[in-house]
């Protein structure tokens, strides 16, 4: 499937930042107004709010005017959320599809914007998964190192870089309300080298995929093409949100995609490290080490049983975990089983 990859923004053009699905920055300014001025200090981009952007409760359809305007506005040389949710399916129907291809911009989100760039996708337009604003700008004493490096390419330069282990990560930052969100990072600990599996061959092509929790909504409302062929050659780029699901459930969900033919059409699936804590859920870290590879063996086994050519690998920092590397979605990645290592192409 042949995509078109937005041109890029240049230092002093505008950014559009909007809530398509959680206002969050409505409910923790100060974290808000932080990531915006880390957003232009790293980017040199000027970023600009729409009337939803701040506004708890907005409409579908007043969130997806936002949406529009954006991607209308010649001025406007890309789009950003502030951060996921779990009802921007509703948004979906209200967008128009023309405004985006009469001028393509670069969209990042990751989460419940897996909806929003399984839409531009299906419109032939590429974007980026990862990026939220609200938790990877604002958040802490400083962007991390690979989440800069990601969200320039994405934005400013469009390099190919090789995606690496920060060697840390943490499931949850502070509570935004707490002053010390400002300036200091969650409770990280070392992760686990990458796991992995299938034939020690290199492969590329182009990504599809997203929250495998949205995912399942996407395929059940209907917004996917009927036809597998679309992802053939393809990289599913797979991860589990904060909601924790059981790997019980994981499991079936990627089995479904088997069944419907689209595991088989891949050449390779890069799962995410994922969340195993959150606010409510306390775990040890024997515990979560545990959850983890628990998820990580259900992936491998049930992709092989689908498709036994297929590179494979878990445990790769995007989605929910930080540091996080923002990854194209429609864009190129190389997969390479024989060296270990994975590239993405930010073009």
């Amino acid at each position: 499937m042949e995509l078109a990859s937005p041109r890029k923004a240049a230092p002093g053009d505008k950014v559009a930042v909007v809530s398509p699905s959680f206002a969050a920055p409505g409910f923790a300014p100060a974290v808000h107004e932080q990531a915006m001025a880390r957003l232009q200090e790293i980017t040199g981009l000027i970023p600009v709010e729409y009337p939803t952007t701040r506004q708890l409760g907005a409409t579908p359809q007043d969130r997806a005017a936002d949406l529009n305007a954006a991607f209308a506005d010649p001025g406007i040389r890309a789009v950003l959320a502030t951060i996921g949710g779990e009802d921007q399916i509703t948004v979906i129907p209200h967008l128009d599809a023309d405004r985006v291809r009469a001028d393509p911009k670069p969209f990042l989100g990751y989460s419940d914007n897996t909806n929003l760039l399984n839409w531009l996708w299906t419109h032939g337009i590429a974007g980026f998964y990862g990026g939220s604003t609200q938790v990877h700008l604002g958040p802490g004493p400083a962007v991390d190192p690979v989440h800069t490096a990601s969200l320039r390419a994405a934005l400013l330069t469009g390099e190919r870089l090789e995606i690496t282990e920060p060697g840390e990560s943490e499931d949850i930052g502070k509570d935004w309300l707490d002053p010390a969100a400002l300036t200091e990072y969650g409770d990280r600990e070392p992760t686990e080298p990458w796991t992995w599996a299938g034939p020690e061959r290199s492969v590329t092509g182009r990504t599809w995929g997203g929250c495998i929790e949205v995912i399942e909504w996407i395929l059940t409302a209907g917004r996917f093409p009927v036809d597998p062929a679309v992802l053939q050659g393809g990289v599913l780029l797979l991860e589990g949100s904060e909601l924790l699901t059981p790997v019980r459930e994981f499991g079936w969900i990627l089995r479904s995609l088997g069944e419907r033919g689209l595991l088989d059409a891949l050449d390779a699936v890069v799962v995410a490290r994922p969340p195993t804590s959150s606010f409510e859920v306390h775990r040890t870290s024997a515990e979560r080490a545990a959850k983890r590879a628990e998820q990580r063996d259900a992936a491998i086994e049930t992709v092989q049983r689908y498709n036994p050519d297929a590179v494979i690998v878990v445990g790769v920092p995007f989605g929910h975990t930080r540091p996080q590397w923002i990854v194209p979605y429609g864009g190129s990645m190389t997969v390479d089983g024989a060296q270990q290592r994975i590239w993405a192409d930010f073009a």
